[in-house]
């Protein structure tokens, strides 16, 4: 057996096509989309997720603005600066760039933004709603893993999903996001006593951790589903994710790739979480 390679490029690009037509549709109706994102300090993966983003936006035709503050703003600065987003009314999305410099709390940052202009679904009302199954905002990495999942008709219902890594980011709320679709869903962490174990039953395994080759081919099922959500330098500077790929594409039935995987995916669901603000304001006006 040799694992199926969903392609999380090719399925954004598809996305990203569908979302243009729709921009277009939109603002001829009047309905311009607008992403502001916020960047603090000089931090160069930062930087280049920003660049992604932005290339991103001009690709469907979602407005994009760029804020870039020095690494010294002050928490104050920045949350006035939140405010003024929150009620310009031009402005449908808010992102401020993590990670932010350490005299920043972040939790604190996440919590200015306005829930309706929350388009990385990081708020604590957007997670609430999202536990409760409520229509929300989504945080873009792990609704980029269920696109790319239900993009193969994969089944979720009473799949036995194990998910590696607790982050508030991505590993809890893609447990959550395979929850509401009736999967049964096993978190594994850095405390977990019996990890091998629960890898070897996992229909779905979703690793999440930031170290490479943490997961290995002889450690999942046959036929298991594997999502690799790492991004690490090896030590000749490639990309590579938190999966050895080689020896997991003969195990698993799918697969994803790094680069080339979840990455392209996250930026794209930014893209619809934007789009969906847009029109969602439209219709309160």
């Amino acid at each position: 057996m040799v694992a199926e390679i969903i392609y999380g490029k090719d399925l954004a690009n598809g996305l990203r096509s569908d979302m243009k037509e729709e921009v277009y549709d939109l603002r001829q109706s009047g309905i311009v989309p607008k992403l502001t994102v916020v960047l603090i300090g000089e931090d160069p993966a930062s930087k280049s997720y920003v660049k992604g983003k932005q290339k991103a936006a001009d690709y469907v035709g979602v407005d994009s603005d760029l804020i870039e503050l020095p690494s010294e703003t002050t928490e104050k600065a920045l949350l006035e600066l939140i405010e003024k987003l929150n009620q310009d009314d031009t402005v449908n999305g808010i992102l401020v760039q993590l990670p932010l410099p350490k005299h920043i709390d972040e939790q604190k940052i996440i919590e200015a933004i306005t829930p309706s202009k929350d388009v990385d679904g990081f708020h604590p009302i957007s997670v609430g709603r999202m536990l409760t199954g409520k229509e929300t905002f989504l945080p873009c990495t792990p609704l980029g893993i269920i696109t790319m999942l239900k993009s193969k008709n994969i089944s979720l219902e009473g799949k036995h999903a194990v998910v590696i890594g607790r982050s508030n980011l991505v590993g809890k709320p893609v447990g959550q996001l395979l929850l509401n679709e009736n999967a049964t869903v096993t978190y594994c962490h850095s405390r977990t006593k019996n990890m091998d174990e629960l890898v070897k039953i996992a229909d779905i395994l979703i690793v999440a951790v930031g170290k490479e080759s943490f997961i290995h081919g002889d450690q999942i099922k046959k036929g298991a589903v594997v999502i690799d959500v790492g991004v690490n330098r090896n030590e000749h500077g490639k990309l590579v994710g938190d999966v050895d790929f080689e020896s997991a594409k003969n195990k698993a039935s799918y697969i994803t790739p790094v680069p080339g995987g979840v990455g392209p995916m996250t930026i794209t669901m930014l893209m619809h979480n934007t789009i969906q603000s847009a029109k969602l304001a439209d219709a309160r006006r």
